[in-house]
């Protein structure tokens, strides 16, 4: 697997080996052992969550809270996704700060999103299959969310607002200013 760190410390992208010939493919998604071996990040996740959307949806911003605060394994099984990962982590140099990767099942990326962080993703192509792994488990009180469009993150999405197809719930979220704190 190679292993690419980004500007935000803990946040990095995973592209594992891909096996390819006449008949196809097989890759290891998720290896315990290989990943803390190439990360240096000891993860045990106990959930894994799967979502299917049409293009234009928009799916966060999200994270959970204190206790029940999660890490992120996230991938794209079919179709083309826009993931955001935002440092929502206080007194970190990197708050505020986001980044961007297109995951896709064709390039088989994944990124590891740390407990801290704010996560979402916007699809770009017709259809998309996202799944991601998480080190906890969810826990409805502990929700936190940051609106999609706020000026002090400044998230480059990719296409334009009357594009987007967001739930309620997302539309209303506060800015990162004024969200529940990640601790």
């Amino acid at each position: 697997m190679i292993v690419t760190p980004t500007a935000l410390s803990g946040c990095v992208i995973i592209e594992p080996n891909v096996i390819k010939d006449e008949r196809g493919y097989f890759m290891e998604s998720f290896n315990e052992a290989r990943f803390e071996a190439a990360t240096g990040i000891k993860a045990h996740f106990v959930q894994d969550n799967q979502s299917y959307s049409s293009k234009g949806v928009l799916r966060g911003l999200h994270y959970q809270t204190g206790q029940h605060a999660q890490a992120k394994l996230v991938r794209v099984i079919e179709g083309e996704v826009l993931d955001i990962a935002v440092d929502i982590r206080p007194g970190s140099e990197t708050h505020g700060q986001y980044v961007a990767v297109v995951i896709s099942g064709e390039n088989n990326k994944q990124l590891f999103v740390p407990r801290g962080f704010a996560h979402g993703f916007l699809v770009l192509s017709n259809t998309a299959t996202f799944f991601y792994k998480c080190d906890n488990f969810y826990n409805k009180e502990s929700e936190g969310g940051i609106i999609y469009n706020d000026p002090a993150i400044g998230i480059d999405w990719s296409l334009p607002d009357a594009d987007l197809i967001i739930s309620d719930k997302d539309t209303v979220l506060p800015t990162l200013k004024d969200s529940k704190k990640a601790w």
